[in-house]
């Protein structure tokens, strides 16, 4: 049940008037205009909005308790305020002194950043409506917010989807830029109406551990920039911090190769990473054989292993089966498909994948390799990472790899006597 306030029309609005003829205009004479970018201060936020903060726009921040929205929030706010732009934090959660503290210990206390403790909707309205040029305004948190119209009590649906509606009219209506922290159910998913995230320009999502120290932003819609992109931070005692290489964040460069682990070059928007994939394979002990993932999908690791098992000689019928992506980070794109099934190879025979080697490649139902896009990308960014050879599927047009030899493969079970050491 959501409340909807019911406005009584006055007798004028009663009247029926002749709609005025709209006025048209001819696609090709409208100009097209890039949207002015406000930018936060953090490289790898910018990214994933697409370049800044566009004025005018609202913009929802998601993710678990305790993963660093309101941290990562007052971060950005001090620093549009260090860069000579106005700047509010709206608190609604906590007292202004919590908010101090917080900002002593993230180094946020700058001039020109303005605090608001306050609960109600209509003060929240003035602080936006008040920004006379491009600024932030930071409501820390939407489901907190209540106006004095509704009956219901802050977070109802009612109360939120008011709150963000109203938050919207009024920041299209100035230069003001709102960012909105959001809570997320147990599905992952932003709390309250799924209209809230229709009310918005762009929704990000700020992933990671708890317990570690990697945080990686994602937007799941964005009318300003692309959906594509991920941003990679970490957490230290002062606050979220950039990674200075994130190519080489989720690599163990100094280890020597291991048995189970095997390196592939992912493209994350217009980014290549190096991803190590992890994979632990161990007899069954009793009962059905387990399969468990972190960071890649469940049901590509169970087809990888029947398309092992029929066509590469690798049985993992009767053994149970772990496999993680390092560093957090979560691979979907086909082309992490031999590095998967090289991870699982190696470690049930435990051999190692040859020092220096990263694969790349898609794997079909029939046990061929087919190649992955942007070849040329992905071998430049494991020739600059140090990796000598990139086994991948033969490509109709020569790619470059640099320093990096490109080993052209035709099926799985080639690829696999191509990255396997000898045992």
């Amino acid at each position: 049940m959501v409340e909807t306030v019911v406005v009584k029309p006055v007798a004028a609005q009663r009247r029926t008037r002749a709609a005025a003829a709209p006025v048209l205009t001819d696609i090709g004479k409208v100009t097209s205009a890039e949207a002015a970018r406000l930018e936060t201060g953090l490289g790898e936020v910018d990214r994933v909005l697409g370049g800044g903060l566009v004025a005018g726009s609202i913009v929802l921040f998601g993710g678990d308790p305790g993963i660093g929205k309101s941290t990562l929030l007052l971060q950005l706010a001090a620093r549009v305020a260090a860069a000579g732009h106005p700047a509010i934090y709206i608190t609604a959660e906590e007292s202004a002194s919590q908010v101090r503290g917080r900002a002593e210990r993230v180094g946020a206390v700058v001039a020109g950043l303005q605090l608001l403790a306050t609960t109600q909707l209509d003060e929240a309205l003035g602080a936006v409506a008040g920004l006379d040029r491009a600024g932030l305004v930071v409501v820390d948190s939407v489901q907190t917010l209540s106006s004095s119209e509704l009956s219901g009590p802050a977070g109802s649906l009612g109360q939120v989807r008011e709150v963000a509606a109203r938050l919207a009219e009024v920041a299209k209506a100035g230069q003001a830029t709102v960012a909105l922290v959001g809570h997320v159910t147990k599905d992952g998913t932003v709390a309250g109406p799924r209209t809230l995230e229709h009310l918005v320009d762009a929704v990000i999502y700020v992933e990671g551990e708890r317990l570690g120290s990697t945080r990686l932003i994602r937007a799941a819609k964005n009318r300003f920039g692309s959906t594509d992109e991920v941003g990679v931070l970490e957490m230290r005692g002062d606050g979220l911090a950039e990674v200075p290489d994130v190519a080489r964040f989720f690599l163990e460069t100094e280890s020597p190769p291991t048995a189970g682990s095997a390196v592939t070059i992912a493209i994350e928007g217009s980014r290549p990473l190096a991803v190590e994939i992890q994979a632990l394979v161990a007899p069954v002990s009793y009962g059905h054989p387990r399969r468990a993932t972190a960071g890649v999908d469940v049901n590509r690791i169970l087809m990888l292993i029947a398309v092992l098992g029929r066509h590469a000689g690798v049985n993992l019928a009767n053994h149970d089966v772990y496999v993680n992506v390092a560093g957090g980070l979560r691979v979907d794109e086909p082309a992490a498909d031999l590095a998967l099934a090289a991870a699982l190879a190696s470690s049930l025979r435990e051999r190692p994948v040859r020092e220096g080697t990263a694969l790349v490649g898609e794997v079909s139902l029939a046990g061929r390799v087919r190649p992955a896009t942007r070849v040329d990308r992905r071998a430049a960014e494991a020739s600059r990472l140090g990796f000598g050879r990139l086994i991948g599927a033969a490509e109709r047009r020569a790619a470059s790899g640099g320093g990096t030899a490109i080993v052209a493969v035709t099926d799985l079970r080639s690829a696999l006597l191509e990255a396997l050491a000898e045992g």
